[in-house]
């Protein structure tokens, strides 16, 4: 999806979070990843990440995380740790935290300043991606607030 004015604009109203990049639903990636967002042109600061179950999770075990993988060398790194989202209904929201260790949050109202403690994440080139360790249905919509940090960077729908 091109990084346009439909899918990215400044958002001021809440608290200077940045720029805001939709994802629409789609279903979930089959025992494996699948990338959701893409940070080209430089760095930016991760303020905000939001999914939200579209249609229903099917009751089945299912650890997911969300990872980012760097264009340039390196692993993937966790940007979170495992959730379960086993039979999670439409309306759940998912976050995280901005520590690494913790896991990725899910309830059915998330407030604004659960979004990313300590300021954000500083993210490279490369891709944010959805990781589910089983095949399941369902689908999630995804919302990422972003401030860029180095001229020409931005983050575009995957």
């Amino acid at each position: 999806m091109a990084d346009t004015a439909a899918n990215r604009q400044k958002v001021t109203e809440w608290g200077g979070v940045g720029f805001r990049v939709f994802q629409p639903a789609a279903t979930l990636p089959q025992t494996g990843d699948k990338a959701l967002f893409t940070v080209t042109g430089g760095r930016v600061l991760l303020t905000g990440l939001i999914g939200e179950v579209t249609v229903v999770i099917e009751t089945q075990a299912n650890n997911t995380k969300l990872k980012f993988n760097p264009t340039a060398t390196g692993a993937d790194q966790d940007l979170c740790a495992v959730l379960n989202i086993t039979a999670d209904p439409v309306g759940e929201v998912y976050t995280i935290s901005g520590t690494v260790g913790d896991a990725m949050r899910s309830d059915l109202l998330i407030g604004l300043n659960s979004l990313l403690g300590a300021g954000g994440m500083i993210l490279s080139e490369g891709d944010i991606e959805l990781d589910c360790a089983a095949s399941n249905t369902g689908e999630v919509a995804w919302t990422l607030f972003y401030l860029p940090l180095d001229e020409g960077a931005s983050v575009e729908a995957a």
